[in-house]
This record gives structure tokens, sequence and C-alpha cells, in this order.
């Protein structure tokens, strides 16, 4: 099959090639638009480099070809009716089969009879993730896909690494269609505004019945003004009710749930860094893509504080960690980063004008007895060095790094 042009993503790739012929389900997740499709290219490209004579079947559900996939029986027929039996292994690609209904039951049975390599996407974390837990447990791995990293941001745009190109990226975010239009305001929140009314009314409102359309925008807003500050159901549901909008807190954390599903925004839950305690209340929100938020509510340089805490947090998941909100006492890290057998903490500020912010950009981390690495973040013309063990480090300079 013709595999379009694709620019790779092999933070990615490294990840699923380890089990490229294996019998285990490769499951790619990721918001809309993030790649997935690109990268799948990616990965049928280099399998047919590696076996000229294999045979993929490829269904996209976004394509009109594939409307008549509609559940799992129609998967197995589509693929029993395409299957070359002289093959000794067939590639198997779904794309965006969420929309495909039952379709574990068609991945279960494939799985079964074997000669099957299977790599599917999806939009929707809980019913991917539910689904393949319940008929697939311990058969399956998941590869999650971001928008562009700082670094793969440069490379998509032929950009230099400097502060004009940080600001397009805080700007415009990440999504690699951009690569194909002239990066000025109007141009990019005119598409960026068209993927979000696909992820609202496609992933959310079509997906879950919504009714409430009004609210679910409302809720976008409060969040995208709200990114990095700790938050409850019950605080949001005050909020609105002082706008007039009567909302229990049973609705607010429905609607929350529905956002990070579709992977718009995630959740980072708070905890005690000794013990270990994770609070079951007041949590933070940050953003997949800074340029969606953005279409929410403009950027402005009042916004900055908060847009450096989304990309500081969005660097460390796409480097692997599981990132909480450390408290200590009535202090807060930032980000309590962990992953395998590494741990590291950062700390966020725009800048670091008196000795009165480094005493408390700095103090919190000094008070932390351990011996991991330890992070200061900002956007200071010389934020560099280290402070009593602690490294200060440019923005631009962390999110060029591997951590």
């Amino acid at each position: 099959m013709k595999i379009k042009p694709y620019i790779k993503r092999n933070t990615y790739f490294k990840k699923i090639k380890p089990f490229i012929n294996k019998d285990l389900i490769k499951v790619i997740t990721g918001q809309r638009r993030v790649g997935k499709s690109y990268f799948m290219n990616q990965v049928m490209d280099f399998i047919q480099k590696d076996k000229p004579d294999c045979q993929i079947i490829y269904i996209n559900k976004e394509l009109d070809e594939y409307s008549e996939v509609k559940d799992y029986k129609n998967i197995l027929d589509y693929v029993k009716s395409n299957c070359n039996k002289e093959k000794s292994m067939v590639y198997l690609f779904i794309d965006e089969i969420q929309d495909i209904l039952d379709f574990e039951r068609a991945l279960r049975s494939l799985l079964a009879e074997g000669g099957y390599d299977i790599y599917i996407t999806g939009s929707n974390a809980a019913m991917l993730s539910g689904d393949l837990s319940t008929y697939l447990s311990g058969r399956y791995i998941e590869v999650q896909i971001y928008s562009l990293s700082f670094s793969e941001f440069m490379n998509f745009h032929n950009l230099e690494k400097n502060e004009e190109t940080l600001i397009k990226y805080i700007k415009y975010g990440g999504l690699p269609y951009l690569k194909n239009l002239k990066l000025n305001d109007n141009i990019v929140y005119e598409y960026i505004k068209s993927i979000y009314n696909t992820i609202v009314l496609k992933d959310i409102v079509a997906r879950y019945q919504i009714r409430n359309v009004f609210l679910l925008d409302n809720l976008n807003r409060f969040l995208a003004d709200n990114v990095g500050s700790l938050l409850s159901a019950k605080r949001i549901s005050d909020f609105l009710k002082s706008q007039n909008l009567n909302y229990s807190p049973k609705v607010i954390i429905n609607y929350l749930g529905f956002l990070t599903n579709s992977f718009f925004v995630y959740k980072v839950y708070r905890a005690k860094i000794k013990g270990r305690k994770i609070f079951e209340i007041n949590e933070k929100y940050y953003f997949e893509d800074l340029g969606l938020r953005h279409s929410i509510i403009r950027f402005t340089i009042s916004d900055i504080n908060k847009v450096l805490e989304n990309l500081v947090y969005k660097h460390l998941i796409i480097c692997g960690y599981q990132v909480m909100v450390g408290q200590m006492g009535n202090k807060e890290i930032d980000f309590w980063c962990e992953k395998q057998d590494k741990t590291i903490y950062v700390q966020v500020a725009y800048q670091i004008p008196d000795e009165k912010t480094q005493q408390r950009e700095f103090g919190n981390l000094i008070e932390i007895q351990d011996n991991y690495p330890k992070y200061v973040v900002t956007m200071d013309k010389f934020g560099s060095g280290s402070y009593k063990g602690i490294e200060h480090v440019h923005i631009i300079d962390f999110l060029m790094k591997d951590l």
C-alpha cells in the first residue's frame, strides 16, 4: 500500500519498535490531530521495508470507504475477505478504532487465531483502556502520542533554537498540521478553532450524548483561565453559580472526565512527598496543546507563569514521567516526577527577580531530604547554573533535555 509522506517521530518509534512482530496488540492513543495516523504510517513504512513481501491491511474509520465497518463482525469479514492466505503474517492497522462497536471482540478473535500483528489508534482513553483491559488483559501495550515537543516543533517548522521560536511554540502549540500553514494568528487560530470544535462535538458531545454544550464551553474556558491552579469540582461549581449557572459538583466531575478521556486536558493529583499519600480533592489541570488553550482564551503575557507550567508538564510526560503535585505541609512542589527508578523535582517560575523569589522557588526544593535531581525552570536571560545543589535552567534548555 502507498504510504503518506511523514516526518519521523522517533521518540515514539523507539517505544513501539521492540514490540513489532510480537504477539501483542499495539495501541496508539492520543488526542485527535496529534499525529497518530502519520505515526502509524511510519510504522507501516518500517514494516514494508523490513519485510517487502508482507501483507498490510489498513482500515481508517475517518475515510468514507470504511464507513461500512461498524462493528466487530465487519472487522472480521473485512480482514478475512482481504487476507492473503499464503502470507505467514498479516499486519493489521485500524485507525480510530473506538468508532467500531465491540471492536475488542474482533481483536481477541484475531489474536487467538494467530498470524496477525495488530496496531490500532484511538482518541478515547476510557474506552480503549477499559475495553482492552477487560477483554485483552496482558495482551497489549500502549504508546501515547502527544502534540509536538519543542524540539519536534523546531524540526517540523525548520526553526532555530531561540526565544522567538519559543514564543511561537507557546502561542500556537504543537499540532503537526501547522507545518502546512503560515504561522500567523489569523490563519493558525482559524485552523485550531476548527480542531477544538471537532474534539468537543465529535469526541465529547456525540460520544457521551451531551446536551449542554454551553456548560462544556464554559468549563473549558474556566480550565483555560486556571491552568496550574488547584481545583475541585465544588470550586468550579461555585464559580459557575456566581455566573448564574447552577450545576452540581457531580455534573462537573462527569464533564471533567469526558475532557480527560478525550486527552484534551490532563488531571494531575497532589501527593505527600513524605508518606506518598494521594489527595482525593484539589487537583490541577493542564492542556494537551497550548494552541488549543489559546483558541479558547487569547494568550496574554500575564498568563506566562501558567503557560510555562503547562509547557514543563507536557515535556515531563513526553519524557515518560508520572507527574504529581508534591505537597510538604503547606508548601508545594510544582512537579514531583517518577519513572522506573528515576525521580526528579521541578519548580517553575517566569523570572526570579529578587532574593525573596529565589528563597521561595529554591527553598521548597532544598527542604526535600533526598539526593534526586531538582530543577528550577525560568525564562530568566541568565537562567543557568546552580544554587545549593539545585539546577537553575532556562525553559528552552529544559525543553531540550532528555530527562
